[in-house]
């Protein structure tokens, strides 16, 4: 006896989805990602916020922040970066496996913000290739889903398979 339309789709059976492998991993790596435990000012906080229940990143795959830059692919910059901690920011970079992500979140970390001085980078972009820019001072936690959201159509787009940066 045969299923009519309506009672597959509700009993969830709903057929065979076919796609690209280049597509699937695309696809798992924009609903996985793993952001590293990073923050370096006031914007920590808003990124905090936006991890916590009310704005609730976890819908989007970031269960948790990761301590560790050898289990995190996506760097947020939260805040200024001085000369002194340039170095550090660096060598993290270095330690997360590829391929990986950085938002510069603030205007702090986007273009040094209201320090424009010899002990404050001016954009982290100066040590590190940034992928989106997330502005304000600090940026609400719904800019910063949305710089999320940007980079998973950053993602989607590029080629899953290339060499690591």
């Amino acid at each position: 006896m045969g299923v009519n339309t309506s009672q597959e789709q509700k009993s969830g059976a709903l057929g065979i989805i076919t796609t690209t492998l280049e597509e699937a991993i695309k696809w798992g790596r924009t609903r996985a990602m793993w952001p590293m435990l990073f923050g370096l000012a006031c914007c920590a906080i808003e990124m905090m916020a936006t991890q916590a229940s009310h704005y609730d990143m976890s819908r989007f795959g970031m269960e948790l922040m990761r301590a560790s830059p050898r289990q995190s692919d996506l760097m947020i910059v939260a805040g200024r970066v001085s000369r002194k901690m340039a170095p550090v920011v660096r060598r993290l970079y270095d330690q997360m496996p590829s391929p990986k992500w950085v938002i510069a979140m603030g205007d702090c970390a986007s273009c040094g913000g209201v320090f424009n001085n010899y002990a404050i980078l001016q954009g982290v972009d100066e040590i590190i290739p940034v992928d989106v820019y997330v502005a304000g001072c600090p940026p609400r936690p719904e800019q910063l889903m949305y710089g999320v959201m940007t980079l998973h159509e950053k993602v989607m787009q590029e080629r899953a398979f290339k060499p690591a940066r």
